[in-house]
């Protein structure tokens, strides 16, 4: 056949040139799509970095568990109202532009941390969080150069960079913050976020919408502003958007304030050593790297998206129920594995479910959107978490997320069936 693409992914002599043409319109998207997951790999390494520094300085600065509950529901309110903006700057202004401000502002942050020597400072370098959604604009790149029936196996993909850089991250966050301290471990995200900027403005195009999606926008982007609250709230006007959001939120708030919480929970309850603590992170990144290239993927290509929102509920019902009974590390790495399962899927499906019900040229406000509810689930996280924790123990954290989760996936089920009666009908 004339128009026939070889595997190895070259146009064939004899191909025409719109097959030629959209060979290499896909070998490009291919390229960008790879690069993004490097550059998402980095950042997460960078970010799980941090982690081995927060919470061991925050205790040298005198913060208890109640103060730093305080912290983190600073960066999820700063996260919160910069998420919408962020995926609204990201369609005006295109991928480049986004993930250079995201990384730019990761610098910011590293050193800001690494001149941090009172609790002002602490709550201050968190300031740039509003402008880090590298993972967001990520997404949105992701879910415009990939097709729709491909999205939720490519957003997976995602997740397991977010594995490899979990591992990286928190091994050597681990090391470094133990031999050489806080603030040269700061130092040193600073210089792997400068790189990751480096990549981004060596590789990312200006833009990744479709020339009609950016062609039919490109006027109202122009005379809209970013921070258009109407433009951004629109979206939850399109048919199942609100009431997958509302799953997303209501499901995920337990799961939210258990994570949220772990750094605490390793701290206080487990007593963890700072590279002990890098250890069990990186046990983390192996069982999200297994599940998100392993299974969702693999799980997505078979099974409709509500079967698997309900198993992702289910699963993470009887997480919660383990977690309230486990009373140490090992018992906690039993549990691991499902833990990541059900939230890894849960975020997979909601997100591919969300980015399918709007526009291609919207995509970018949606995944900001998503981002937003993560950083409710912060901001509420470890208020509610530090209440709980101090005054019902660990146990009432996994009482919760059962109950919670039990609820919505009966909730769910009903409906299903409901539907599924009436299409029989």
């Amino acid at each position: 056949m004339s128009g026939r693409v070889e595997a190895t992914g070259e146009p064939s002599p004899g191909a025409s040139p719109p097959a030629q043409e959209n060979a290499t319109e896909q070998r490009r998207r291919t390229k960008i799509i790879f690069v993004v997951y490097v550059i998402v790999a980095l950042d997460v390494t960078w970010m799980f970095l941090q982690f081995s520094v927060t919470p061991y300085l925050a205790k040298k600065l005198g913060f208890d568990t109640l103060w730093f509950g305080y912290l983190q529901t600073t960066v999820g309110v700063i996260q919160l109202l910069g998420g919408p903006i962020f995926g609204r700057f990201a369609d005006v202004f295109g991928a480049r532009a986004a993930l250079s401000l995201a990384c730019s502002s990761t610098v910011v942050f590293f050193l800001l941390l690494a001149i941090a020597e009172n609790p002002a400072m602490l709550f201050i370098h968190k300031l740039p969080t509003v402008f880090m959604h590298v993972l967001t604009a990520s997404q949105m790149v992701v879910a415009d150069l990939s097709a729709p029936e491909k999205r939720a196996d490519a957003l997976s993909k995602l997740g397991l960079c977010f594995g490899i850089g979990m591992i990286t991250g928190s091994t050597l966050g681990g090391h470094l913050s133990t031999r050489y301290g806080e603030t040269f471990t700061a130092c040193f995200g600073a210089v792997g976020s400068a790189f990751s900027l480096l990549l981004v403005l060596k590789f990312i195009p200006k833009t990744t919408k479709s020339q009609a999606s950016s062609t039919n926008k490109d006027s109202e982007n122009k005379s809209k502003s970013i921070f258009n609250v109407g433009e951004i709230t629109r979206l939850l006007k399109f048919p199942g958007v609100k009431r997958t959001f509302l799953v997303k939120i209501v499901a995920g708030l337990p799961t939210g304030i258990f994570q949220v919480m772990f750094t605490v929970i390793a701290l206080d309850f487990f007593k963890l050593r700072p590279e002990q603590n890098g250890y069990l992170m990186a046990y983390f990144g192996v069982a999200s790297m297994v599940v998100q290239g392993g299974v969702v993927g693999r799980l997505t290509s078979r099974y409709s998206e509500n079967s698997l929102l309900l198993l992702a509920i289910g699963v993470s019902s009887l997480v919660g129920l383990a977690q309230a009974y486990m009373q140490n590390v090992f018992q906690f790495c039993l549990i691991v594995f499902p833990m990541m399962f059900s939230l890894s899927l849960f975020n997979v499906i909601t997100d591919t479910m969300l980015t399918k019900s709007v526009p291609s040229s919207d995509t970018g406000t949606m995944m900001g959107l998503c981002a937003s509810v993560q950083s409710l689930l912060r901001t509420v996280g470890p208020t509610v978490g530090g209440f709980l924790y101090v005054n019902y123990g660990i146990s009432s954290i996994g009482l919760i997320q059962f109950v919670v989760n039990v609820g919505v996936f009966g909730l769910m089920l009903q409906r299903h069936l409901s539907r599924t009666a009436g299409h029989q009908e």
